[in-house]
């Protein structure tokens, strides 16, 4: 047999080790038109003669179809593989707007397209079929859009160093510690005798066809701990930062550390449907594959988007691909689902295993913004997402938590086990990613939630940005708004009225006092000012009327993001949507270490724009045209006449295989 011709796209797929995964199922070429046509006309019987079916056309279903599957079902059409290299049928996720009809539910059972899993809560369909069948799928006037079943991969003295310490010693605190509050952890389950979580493990479902919720991989206990590990092990060193809240154990990884996009939609479908029973206020997510397709399209980005328009607080790890083999920084790798703009999306720092933060850093494999994730148009044009992202950093580096006994992770890893432990039920293990900051920052909204019932996930999101502490030596693309504060989060979510609705009027009172807290806070000596800013996914906004009065962004079914319009190349601010009094950062910064808004700028643009555009000091015309003084790299990407800050960094592009290096 002939070597296998693989695209870029597929290349580059392979380097980040996603690769897709495919049922051995032979099909013979040429037998799949007439057989589903056969099967459709059999399903509408009582209809005169069979729907033609037009397997020509590439519109307008090629923009209905994720462009890794898309190019398997045109390498498969090209005859670029001899035979089927990879044999049999594959599974993609199917998603619909409105529900299936007779024919697309003829297609379903006719026995060449095979339904796998319906997603009743999240419009959304596992099939499994023929390469050859696709473009049909997509064109039916039900489907939005079709994609892989893609991997996911998990992304792997922590409350003294995130301020969980420094917020119950303040008084009235001592009792915030995530009472009553469900946090969902999707991973590769929990260890349900390990101390840590002493009968607090509310339920425990299988997600991944293993037959057991235990984890056998490790990641999921150490992650569960540190979001809700009991304090009473070792004098509370190794406690989580929400204590005494109730775990729903959802494992979707297996004993390899490996999932699907299914296994996943199964576990956010669960959490839609259970989420009153346990009072699960919070999803963590540890885990995420690379971020090809648009949040607009991508099913777990979608799948989120509708837990947080539900009330439900989902925090994402940013993903662990900061740096390249040879140690250069890159730009443009956050994962899905931390491309989507409602989640928090958490990236790592490295405490140096200290509790003050005056040697808190970026962890050098920390992934780093604009959101890279794309659609492509009826023209074949990519329009690249470039939110920024993360929206946070918290402690991740080298933390020590639960071990699960027998776990895979120190079977082949035994350094990674504390040697001063022994008993199987209190066992701790080092690790060391995003999938560690982001429980911190998980079991930091379970707390503001205990605090003030009444928040929206948006009004979560915030508080946590708005008092975060902006490190020095960081850009926005880096850290977001900065490290999390939890004392600092407390103190404003307790200020927040509990009366605020979707239908309150902008420009209320959003506390319950005309005097703002003091925007700073002290942690392990050392006290620094709040960022006083947020993110809002082009750029950053900054200012005290987002504490002192209600923005109609804080309410359910609305992204941080809206209310600020383009209208003539330039920014407005949405009045329905937004207050006056605050301002909209002007680049993309460094920081100086003190508020949100200072420092040098980095990116010297004030707004990241969708369809692979920068504003910056130059001007951009059409898509690759450059006017001015900045850099172009890949498909509308402009960077300012700052970046030589980061002379040896790298953005993840669209014209090759591989990063554009920056000059």
């Amino acid at each position: 047999m002939r070597r296998v011709r693989r695209s870029p796209v597929v290349t580059l797929f392979t380097s980040f080790a996603l690769l897709i995964s495919f049922s051995v199922c032979v099909l013979p070429v040429g037998h799949t038109q007439s057989q589903i046509e056969r099967a459709v006309g059999d399903h509408n019987s009582t209809r005169s003669e069979s729907p033609a079916v037009d397997w020509s056309s590439d519109e307008p279903n090629q923009g209905k179809i994720s462009p890794d599957l898309l190019e398997q079902v045109d390498a498969r059409a090209g005859n670029e593989f001899e035979t089927l290299a990879v044999k049999g049928d594959i599974r993609a996720v199917v998603q619909l707007k409105q529900p299936a009809g007779p024919m697309l539910n003829g297609l379903l059972r006719s026995g060449v397209v095979s339904e796998k899993g319906r997603y009743s809560n999240l419009s959304s369909i596992l099939v499994e079929m023929p390469l050859e069948v696709v473009k049909l799928i997509a064109s039916f006037k039900e489907v939005a859009y079709v994609s892989l079943d893609r991997d996911v991969e998990m992304h792997g003295h922590v409350a003294n160093a995130a301020g969980a310490t420094a917020m119950r010693q303040v008084s009235g605190n001592s009792g915030l510690d995530g009472s009553g509050i469900g946090i969902a952890v999707l991973d590769s389950g929990i260890y349900k005798d390990h101390q840590s979580f002493k009968d607090r493990i509310a339920s425990n479902v299988d997600f991944t066809g293993t037959g057991t919720p235990e984890d056998r991989y490790g990641h999921g206990s150490h992650v569960a701990a540190l979001a809700a590990g009991d304090g009473g092990i070792s004098n509370g060193a190794y406690g989580g930062i929400a204590p005494k809240a109730k775990i729903v154990n959802l494992k979707v990884l297996d004993a390899q550390g490996r999932g699907r996009t299914s296994f996943v939609l199964s576990a956010l479908d669960w959490v839609m449907t259970n989420r009153t029973i346990y009072n699960i206020r919070v999803v963590n997510m540890s885990l995420g594959a690379l971020a090809i397709d648009s949040y607009v399209n991508d099913p777990l980005c979608r799948s989120v988007r509708r837990l947080v328009d539900a009330g439900v607080v989902v925090v994402a790890a940013a993903g662990n691909n900061g740096k390249d083999s040879a140690g250069n920084k890159i730009y443009g790798l956050i994962h899905s689902p931390g491309n989507e703009p409602s989640a928090i999306t958490v990236g790592a720092t490295d405490t140096s295993g200290t509790d003050p933060r005056s040697d808190d850093v970026i962890a050098t494999y920390s992934s780093r913004g604009p959101t890279r994730s794309y659609r492509t148009d009826s023209q074949g044009r990519k329009h690249f997402d470039n939110l920024i992202k993360p929206d946070l950093v918290a402690p991740g580096n080298k933390l020590y938590s639960a071990e699960s006994v027998d776990n895979l992770l120190v079977t082949t890893n035994p350094q990674l086990d504390n040697p001063l432990i022994n008993s199987e039920y209190k066992d701790m293990m080092m690790l060391s990613g995003t999938s560690m900051a982001t429980p911190v920052v998980a079991g930091a909204a379970a707390v503001l939630l205990q605090a003030n019932p009444n928040l929206t996930p948006n009004m979560v999101k915030a508080i946590l940005m708005y008092t975060a502490q902006p490190l020095p030596g960081a850009n926005t693309l880096e850290q977001g708004a900065g490290e999390v504060n939890i004392e600092g989060a407390v103190r404003l979510a307790k200020l927040v009225r509990t009366t605020l609705t979707n239908s309150t009027t902008v420009g209320s009172p959003l506390l319950t006092t005309s005097t703002l807290p003091i925007p700073q806070t002290t942690i392990a000596g050392q006290t620094f000012f709040w960022s006083q800013g947020i993110i809002a996914n082009y750029s950053y906004v900054t200012g005290t009327s987002l504490i002192s009065a209600y923005q109609k962004v804080y309410g359910l079914g609305m992204l941080l993001g809206d209310g600020f319009p383009l209208a003539g190349g330039h920014l407005l601010c949405d009045s329905t949507m937004m207050s006056s009094g605050m301002l909209l950062g002007d680049s993309i910064l460094i920081s100086n270490g003190m508020l949100l808004g200072d420092g040098i700028p980095f990116i010297s643009c004030g707004m990241l724009l969708g369809d692979g555009m920068l504003l910056g000091d130059g001007m951009l015309l059409g898509d690759g045209m450059l006017l001015g003084d900045g850099v172009l790299l890949g498909d509308g990407m402009l960077l300012g006449d700052c970046i030589s800050q980061s002379n040896k960094a790298q953005i993840y592009g669209d014209k090759s295989p591989g990063m554009h290096p920056v000059p």
